[in-house]
């Protein structure tokens, strides 16, 4: 199955290579889910040491305490109405529940020329993971346009023409200080009339904390809109894995600005901390789309919750 399939909502299972995922989630897995796998693997049941010990465990690994209190009663729930089997262990049930919280469902309008619109602070890689979709895509031979509407930094649009230079996919770019708005309509523009696939379009890494940004932001979304009846079709928000509990802030406040729809969680294999996935699907309802496990095109993998959790819970 192809990504282009898989975005577009046309299959249910996404096309993640299992090696870069396990190598990606390594410094996760050895630190804390290692022990989860080692303490719970073997206990029929759930006495309230245990629970303490798993609530002292999901919260270490950022999980957080609203995706921690999901967990927990979604367990001694599921242990009330159905009792642990002969061969089942409580970490084989707590598996299905991790893997269920992470489980969005997400159907993608339909759209060609079909706009995703990146948002993120900066730092988070954004612009990397536009030209890591626009390479992955190109490879399965979709047209692909790529927008420069940050155009607060000059080094953004340097960036993003780099990325357009070596890969050969064609950019729509103003220069700095041009209304974003602009380039955001005139790339949509241009896509419909070339007959483009699919249009990526990366934004300014505007500060949470700065209102004004946001405003021009959910101006940008406003655009597309106008560009295109039902763009943009898909708001990716992107996340720093690094950056723990501080993405729920973030998260919050992107969200309410421009009605994102999906997250993307990079750098996750810089960090021992992968629960901070479960605390942004449970508070922002949000499906993971996509997920960055190395500095290769190829390690920006399609997100699955189930090969996501195994990988965690797997030994090395």
């Amino acid at each position: 199955m192809g990504l282009w399939e898989w975005l577009r909502g046309k299959k249910t299972e996404a096309p993640s290579p299992a090696l870069s995922l396990h190598k990606g989630l390594e410094k996760s897995r050895r630190t804390f889910w290692e022990r989860l796998r080692d303490f719970f693997g073997s206990r029929a049941g759930l006495e309230a040491a245990d629970q303490e010990s798993l609530e002292e465990l999901l919260l270490s690994a950022d999980v957080g305490p609203t995706a921690t209190q999901t967990l927990l009663q979604a367990l001694e729930a599921s242990l009330r109405t159905t009792p642990l089997g002969p061969n089942e262990t409580l970490l084989d049930r707590l598996k299905v529940l991790l893997i269920r919280l992470l489980e969005v469902p997400f159907e993608p309008p339909e759209g060609q020329p079909y706009v995703i619109l990146f948002v993120g602070v900066n730092g988070v890689g954004k612009t990397t993971t536009v030209a890591r979709l626009a390479y992955r895509l190109k490879t399965e031979g979709k047209k692909v346009l790529l927008g420069a509407a940050d155009t607060f930094r000059a080094a953004a649009i340097e960036q993003l023409h780099a990325w357009s230079t070596r890969l050969g996919i064609p950019l729509v770019e103003k220069g700095m200080g041009a209304d974003p708005g602009a380039v955001t309509y005139e790339a949509i523009q241009k896509a419909i009339k070339e007959q483009y696939d699919v249009v990526l379009i990366d934004t300014a890494g505007r500060l949470h904390t700065r209102t004004p940004l946001m405003q021009e932001l959910a101006k940008v979304y406003r655009v597309a809109g106008k560009a295109l009846a039902g763009a943009p079709h898909e708001v990716l928000l992107v996340v720093d894995a690094t950056t723990g509990q501080n993405a729920l802030r973030q998260a919050e406040v992107f969200q309410a600005a421009t009605h994102c729809t999906g997250l993307v969680l990079t750098k996750l294999d810089g960090t021992a901390k992968g629960g901070i996935a479960f605390a942004l699907v449970a508070q922002t309802k949000l499906p993971i789309r996509f997920i960055g496990v190395g500095e290769s095109a190829e390690d920006l993998l399609p997100f699955s919750a189930q090969d996501f959790v195994e990988s965690l819970l797997a030994k090395n």
